[in-house]
């Protein structure tokens, strides 16, 4: 055989090793590349929306006067000074005039004046002052004594009232601004500013029931003021301003307003049929703590609760009677007392809990009306039942 020349050789030498450095390129890309995770493609996030959030303003000193003085203007020309004349009699029968005073303010433009059942009540005259200084005799068209409302007419042309706009009660909250617009002492169409500081309050009625849904302020209230509208800073009435919680009988801070939805409810009622009717279930109850409770079981009454309105007499022919509750069905003496006992307890009006006489009287005002039927939960015997009673008007 032939030996190869020298440079065949290293030709042959050259391209085995091309061939061998090709052969390891190709080995090590395949494990670099068999060990490489997919790529997984994720479609973007989807970018939330984010709004800007509110600017608030705050009113300085000078806007705030302003809105207030704005308030004044548009409304006071809506409040009137009510005053009232009576005569009464002393000992030896003489007569004795008196007289009184307060606010109101106009409902609508027919004439119609809200103010204070406790500002007109035995008023044998009543005499309106307008914001121009005129005085014009008025009428008493209703009034409701369990809600301190009344309402007035006077006899103007229909252009010459400008009747203020009833707010919604339900949306005022604690610190925000209110005024009231009245005439305490006399002082006529007298501006006074505060904060709403409590809401769903209850307060004591002239007939000695409750009225419930009632807004506290520190606005100062004065005796005149009564009958007056609590006004927010958009000049809507969001309340009556009614009473006081003060020592001296003066402003201390703390005043009552009859809510915007309570004059909604009542006012248009008065004005059509000249009184409010109430809601009744037709019964007399005693409200059970944990000491009257261990009474009855002393008396022989078994109470699973110690809480409810325990039935003490059923209203003859009553809602309650004629709806098959229980009154009690005897009296048993205990020490000095003589306690009915074998009546249902009632725990709930329409799944709202009652455990005082003045939850049932609030619920049933604020929530009820005459002629409708109301689920009232019991206990009798030991358990638990739910009657249907149709609500009655309270006779008093």
């Amino acid at each position: 055989m032939e030996r190869q020349s020298g440079r065949g050789r290293w030709i042959v030498l050259f391209i085995e090793l091309a061939l061998l450095v090709v052969i390891a390129g190709a080995f090590v890309w395949t494990a670099f590349t068999g060990n490489r995770p997919a790529t997984i493609v994720v479609a973007p996030s989807p970018t939330p929306v984010v709004l800007p959030a509110p600017t608030v303003v705050p009113l300085t000193a000078t806007d705030l006067e302003a809105q207030i003085a704005a308030v004044y203007r548009e409304a006071g020309v809506s409040v009137v000074n009510i005053t009232s004349r009576s005569i009464s009699y002393d000992f030896f029968f003489n007569p004795v005039p008196r007289q009184g005073s307060g606010s109101g303010f106009f409902y609508d433009d027919q004439g119609h004046i809200v103010t204070n059942y406790h500002v007109i009540a035995d008023a044998d005259e009543l005499q309106v002052t307008l914001a121009d200084g005129q005085t014009v005799p008025a009428r008493i068209v209703g009034s409701d004594p369990s809600n301190d409302l009344a309402v007035i007419k006077v006899d103007l042309p229909t252009a010459t009232i400008r009747p203020l706009p009833i707010g919604d009660s339900t949306q005022v909250y604690v610190g925000q601004f209110v005024l009231a617009i009245g005439n305490p002492f006399g002082l006529e169409r007298t501006l006074t500013f505060g904060i709403v500081s409590a809401l769903g309050r209850v307060i004591e009625s002239p007939n000695q029931r409750f009225i419930g849904e009632v807004i506290q302020s520190d606005v100062a209230i004065n005796p005149g003021n009564s009958g007056g509208p609590l006004l927010d800073l958009s000049g809507r009435v969001i309340g009556v301003n009614s009473a006081i919680l003060s020592p001296s009988g003066a402003n201390a801070g703390i005043g009552f307003a009859i809510s915007s939805r309570t004059v909604q409810r009542v006012v248009p009622v008065l004005i059509r049929e000249g009184r409010y009717p109430h809601p009744s279930l037709g019964v007399r109850v005693i409200e059970l703590t944990p000491q009257r409770a261990s009474l009855f079981e002393r008396a022989g009454m078994q109470l699973p609760v110690t809480q409810g309105l325990l039935i003490a007499e059923l209203i003859t022919n009553g809602p309650a009677a004629q709806a098959g509750l229980r009154g009690p069905d005897r009296l048993v003496r205990v020490g000095n007392l003589n306690l009915p006992v074998g009546g249902d307890v009632i725990v709930a009006v329409n799944d709202r809990p009652i455990t005082t006489s003045q939850d049932l009287l609030v619920y049933l005002e604020t929530e009820t009306q005459v002629g409708e039927t109301v689920q009232v939960k019991i206990i009798r015997d030991g358990r638990e039942q739910v009657v249907p009673v149709t609500l009655a008007e309270l006779q008093f």
